[in-house]
Order: C-alpha cells, then sequence, then structure tokens
C-alpha cells in the first residue's frame, strides 16, 4: 500500500477512531470536535467558515470513495471521514470560541441525531454511489443540524436572559 493509501485510509478512519467496535460514527465524529474549534480559531466570520468547511466536504468525497474501494462494501462502518470532516458545519456563525463549553457538546450530540435519524432528504440521498452518497447525506443532516444548533443557542441564550432579567436581541 502507497503512503497516499495509507494516509487517505487514516483520514478516513477518522486516525482510527473509525475502528471502534461500536458506534463508529459516534467515535468517529470526535475527531471533528478539535477540527471544528481550529476552523473557529482560523476565523470567526461564517463566510469564512462555510466556506472552510465546503472544501472539507468536497476533500471528504473522494476520500470516503477510495476507502469504500478499499474495504469492498458500501459505506462500511469504519469510514467516518463524513462524520468528522463534516462536523464543523454544524457549528457556522455560532460563537464557538467564547461559549466553547456549551456549544461543542450541544453541536455534537445535535449532529449525532441528525445523522442518526437523517431527516429527509438524507435517507434517499445516502443511495447514491461512492464517495458521493457516503458524504452527501451527513452534508444534508449536517445542515438540519446547524439550524437547529442556531435555533437551540438563540433560545438557551432567551432563557439566560429571562433568568438574569437582560434581554438582548442578537
Amino acid at each position: 500500500m502507497s503512503l497516499l493509501q495509507r494516509v487517505t485510509l487514516a483520514v478516513a478512519t477518522g486516525f482510527g477512531l473509525g475502528y471502534a467496535p461500536v458506534a463508529s460514527g459516534t467515535f468517529g465524529t470526535l475527531a471533528g470536535v478539535p477540527l471544528a474549534l481550529a476552523l473557529a480559531r482560523w476565523h470567526t466570520q461564517w463566510g469564512w467558515q462555510a466556506a472552510a468547511a465546503a472544501a472539507l466536504t468536497l476533500l471528504a468525497v473522494p476520500v470516503c470513495g477510495a476507502a469504500e474501494r478499499h474495504f469492498g462494501s458500501k459505506d462500511d462502518g469504519r469510514i467516518v471521514a463524513d462524520e468528522w470532516m463534516l462536523f464543523p458545519i454544524c457549528l457556522i456563525g455560532l460563537p464557538v470560541l467564547e461559549h466553547w463549553r456549551v456549544l461543542l457538546p450541544l453541536g455534537f450530540v445535535v449532529a449525532r441525531l441528525c445523522d442518526i435519524v437523517k431527516p429527509p432528504p438524507a435517507r434517499r440521498l445516502e443511495r447514491l454511489r461512492g464517495g458521493v452518497g457516503i458524504v452527501i447525506d451527513d452534508l444534508c443532516a449536517s445542515l438540519y443540524a446547524l439550524v437547529l444548533n442556531h435555533l437551540l443557542w438563540r433560545a438557551l441564550l432567551a432563557v439566560e436572559n429571562h433568568c438574569t432579567g437582560r434581554f438582548n436581541w442578537l
């Protein structure tokens, strides 16, 4: 196996997290947490975060496709690049640096729920072949998670403002 193939496989399996005997997608998503934090540190403007997330999504397609060919089965459970490389999408535009103790766990849980439930049309999209089929359902689920995370963040702020007597529209 060439160096490029070994690196691709390492990335596809979340640097080994995809080999977890249970809940490999959940373990694989853990690799996305420091990635999301690094992207938030890199740039706080949502446009740059979206561009970086789009680049990661496009990169995940050939990585997942190569891993699928290597393992010889459609969307093999060991392939988790789609989970961890797309996790930052779930946090675009949120103040991750200032509120990482709340937003990273919230984003993680919501991302996992959306990936597991696969709201329409995500479930149907995963039928596509190759790396596109592996990644596109996670892209759809990540976009749902992004909307939910923004709504939940706004709700948490409203509760905090109500409890502290402050009222602050963002």
